[in-house]
């Protein structure tokens, strides 16, 4: 009987350097709404579910610690978690990216400037 040689070798580059399989972490959407911590926000995510008795769509809400090391994330921000190793007893997720920024609220107008008081009182005498 003939060999036939039906399996095919590996190039020797792909046996020297071993490629490490990288697992699919777990990641959600949510909306910020403290970030009175230090490097850490609270992100609310909802997701709309069918109720279990009733199957009436209704929306269940969740909220996340999670460690923001630039603290670049602001209170109202979408943004994206990503799974990562506990870093402390609530921490088990790690800002992804910032995926919508809050719309700006403090913003500050010349009419509200210190000069512009509008609560001089004016005495007006009766007689």
């Amino acid at each position: 009987m003939a060999s036939t040689n039906k399996t095919q070798t590996a190039p020797a580059q792909d046996a020297a350097t071993p490629e490490r399989v990288v697992g699919h972490k777990n990641e959600k959407i949510g909306e910020v709404v403290s970030t009175k911590m230090a490097k850490t926000i609270v992100v609310e995510v909802t997701r709309r579910v069918p109720h279990a008795v009733y199957k009436r769509i209704i929306s269940k809400r969740k909220k996340f610690y999670a460690h923001d090391e630039q603290q670049s994330a602001q209170v109202g921000d979408v943004v994206r978690i990503v799974e990562c190793r506990p870093l402390s007893r609530l921490k088990r997720w790690e800002l992804g990216s910032v995926v919508r920024r809050a719309v700006q609220v403090g913003v500050d107008h010349p009419a509200l400037e210190e000069q512009a008081d509008t609560r001089v009182k004016k005495t007006v005498k009766k007689k």
